[in-house]
């Protein structure tokens, strides 16, 4: 039923006479004595169509009476240009998408969801010599500096000493030039001037300077906008101040500013970097929920702070963050990912992403393939580095000395020695890649440790032929394998060519040397070794020298080693122990073997030696040298003998492990552990449930033990 509604209104309103056709909404505040004005407002709803609304609007001087306009002319223009059509009302009472928020927490906007945008320039007809002066001005020395700012074609206006403070590119010019235009008091500083100035300042990471003027315009009251907190944060971020911008993040937020996209990826970067893992994902949980996009660039900060503490989990988060929120990711998210994967042990994930990435259409860098290799190498999937290597050669991918030298040494710890000679020969006839230092010490890294000397060799000459210099990873490769094929001549010669290139020896180097003299069978090799330990480490060839001397007490034995290790790097004290239990062996000084095994131990060099359980004892001698090893097994021996002696309560099982090395050139322990086992007549066997380990059964411990003690001590 149609239905029908009237209604008169009178409307008192006030137009000043000095402007009586001037809108109402824009006039003065109410004065006194005005004119006033009445008119009745009729207003007609019904529910059929009114004819009023098929008819176009009327301009105010197309009213009755236009000198004295009706409210509904004056609001007429404000309707035809402000107010919504029907379809934009349609869309914005259409339901927008949703986004989550904890209702127990509300949070207010947490960033300025868009780039807050730079000043523009008015047009400068002088601008052209401007720039010139801007150009010379850069190029001029300090001492020159004065000179050529007299020399300004133009008044330092704020347009002029604007333009050229921002085409001013190194930033020490920059300063000077910011400096002279507040002596000036030409005009009053403004936040543009500073912005520009750190902007300068921020790419010859000056934070320090970024700083003062920062403290400058809070002391002059001169407002920090968006821009300036975004450049002092982001200059303390490639400065490695993360302190100092999680400062300034700070006090922007209570200042209540918002962040920018640019400010809060960098934030987001440095609370990562930081290992505040739970600080970044609430930024980013409150950020999405106050409508941000993240872009690439943000994903790429969660997926490093991921990998970088192998959160397997957290890696998954951001892949299904992604996906939610329909970004798609670039080559350096994925790169950082594949370096994710790599450092949470996922092979077979990051095989499948790269997959996903080449599926996509991007093209791999040298960076993704130099992911890649490394984690295929980690895992010692030979077949999928090959066949990467080979997809590489056939779609032309690009290649660099970082990926070159990556495949070699994943080829060195797999063990492929022709695929290597393979790789190295192309690098050869590449002209961008030529094989440097590094790639020659991967190779003799490759050849070391198949014990081809003569290859070695072979290569040590054309370094010396193309004028490529050994470095110290390589001379310590070099050595190794000259001292286990007994070339001492060799090794004495490659000793001193080192030497005199300049190659600083460290401990990895004399413990190489060390190894060496331990595998020494004539004493005049032995010499010549320990002359060239001599001029890297005097002080532990003379304490070989102590270890000699039958006069030596156990208490000088013990002050002196301690002085060894207390000196020696930390990953090189146990490797020094070993190689002189060694050394102790070969010079058939086994009092002394056991003495250096029992202070290891006293000083932390062997805390796994030894576990203990109630069904088994054993004992853990992979960290050790064939030598000492077999000192720890004589010494155990021992022991045990002692337990059975004094009838004390044994285990139902005794265990040696010696590992089982997958490496093609890895010869472990086994081999010379059974023989010396064998030596001994002891009752240990290898287990056949568990590679790498010796086992015997209380009995069998306890008839041995029996079998080798007279019956009367028996008795």
């Amino acid at each position: 039923m149609a239905a029908s509604l009237s209604t008169a209104i009178d409307v008192h309103f006030t137009i000043p006479k000095s402007d009586t056709k001037r809108p109402i909404f824009f006039t003065s505040p109410i004065r006194h004595n005005p004119t006033k004005k009445r008119l009745a407002i009729s207003c007609n709803s019904s529910t059929s169509e009114t004819s009023s609304s098929t008819k176009p609007p009327q301009n105010i001087s197309e009213s009755p009476s236009p000198k004295n306009p009706s409210l509904s002319d004056q609001l007429k223009p404000l309707s035809a240009t402000t107010l919504s059509t029907k379809d934009h009302q349609a869309q914005l009472l259409s339901r927008p998408k949703s986004t989550w928020v904890n209702p127990t927490r509300p949070k207010r906007s947490v960033l300025s969801l868009q780039r807050q945008k730079k000043s523009l320039y008015s047009y400068n007809p002088q601008i052209r010599e401007l720039k010139l002066f801007a150009k010379k001005l850069s190029g001029s020395g300090e001492d020159e500096f004065e000179s050529v700012l007299e020399t300004i074609p133009y008044p330092p206006t704020r347009e002029n000493a604007l333009l050229i403070l921002n085409s001013l590119r190194p930033w020490q010019k920059t300063r000077l030039f910011f400096n002279w235009i507040k002596t000036q008091n030409a005009f009053p500083m403004e936040t543009i001037f500073y912005n520009v100035t750190m902007k300068s300042l921020r790419y010859g990471l000056q934070f320090d300077i970024i700083e003062e003027l920062a403290n400058e315009m809070v002391s002059n009251e001169i407002q920090l906008d968006n821009i300036t907190y975004s450049t002092i944060i982001t200059c303390a971020k490639k400065c490695s101040r993360f302190d100092k911008a999680v400062e300034w993040f700070e006090r922007m937020y209570k200042t209540g500013l918002m962040p920018d996209e640019v400010t809060y990826s960098a934030i987001l970067d440095v609370y990562a970097k930081l290992g505040k893992v739970e600080e970044v994902l609430s930024l980013y949980e409150r950020g999405v929920a106050s409508g941000w996009k993240p872009d690439p660039i943000t994903f790429s900060v969660l997926a490093k702070m991921f990998g970088e503490a192998g959160d397997y989990d957290g890696i998954r988060y951001v892949l299904q963050e992604m996906k939610s929120l329909d970004v798609l990711p670039n080559l350096v998210v994925y790169n950082t990912l594949l370096e994710a994967m790599g450092k949470a042990g996922k092979p077979g994930l990051a095989r499948s992403l790269f997959e996903e990435m080449v599926d996509s259409g991007l093209t791999p860098n040298e960076k993704t393939l130099t992911a890649l290799a490394k984690i295929y190498g980690k895992a010692r999937w030979a077949k999928d580095a090959m066949d990467l290597w080979e997809r590489m050669k056939s779609n032309n991918w690009p290649m660099d000395f970082i990926l070159y030298n990556t495949l070699l040494n994943m080829c060195a710890d797999l063990g492929l020695i022709e695929e290597a000679e393979m790789l190295f020969k192309d690098m050869k006839m590449s002209e961008k890649c030529r094989p440097d230092s590094w790639t020659f010490t991967a190779m003799l890294n490759i050849y070391g440790s198949g014990g081809n000397a003569d290859k070695s060799m072979e290569l040590f000459e054309e370094m010396s032929k193309l004028g490529i210099g050994l470095n110290i990873m390589g001379c310590t490769c070099l050595v190794q394998c000259l001292g286990k094929a007994r070339r001492i001549d060799d090794l004495v010669r490659v000793f001193n060519v080192a030497i005199d290139g300049g190659v600083k020896l460290d401990d990895r180097f004399c413990g190489c040397l060390l190894s060496v003299a331990s595998l020494c069978d004539e004493s005049e090799d032995f010499t010549k070794v320990l002359a060239c330990l001599k001029q890297a480490n005097p002080k532990l060839v003379a304490f070989v020298k102590l270890i000699e001397g039958e006069e030596t007490s156990f208490e000088t034995l013990k002050e002196e080693f301690r002085a060894v290790v207390r000196d020696a790097a930390v990953e090189t004290r146990r490797p020094f122990c070993n190689c002189l239990i060694d050394i102790c062996r070969k010079r058939d000084l086994h009092g002394r073997a056991h003495e250096l095994l029992y202070l290891g131990t006293l000083y932390g060099l062997y805390p796994d030696l030894h576990h203990k359980t109630v069904k088994e004892w054993s004992l853990d001698v992979r960290s050790l040298s064939v030598g000492a090893a077999l000192t720890a097994l004589e010494e155990w021996m021992g022991t045990l003998t002692k337990f059975v002696q004094r009838d004390e309560e044994l285990p139902e099982l005794f265990s040696a492990h010696t590992g089982s090395g997958t490496h093609k050139f890895s010869l472990g322990l086994a081999n010379s552990f059974d023989s010396h086992v064998k030596k001994l007549a002891a009752p240990f066997r290898q287990s056949e449930e568990r590679a790498g380990h010796f086992v015997a059964t209380r009995e069998e411990l306890v008839t041995w033990v029996q079998s080798r003690i007279p019956s009367s001590v028996i008795a």
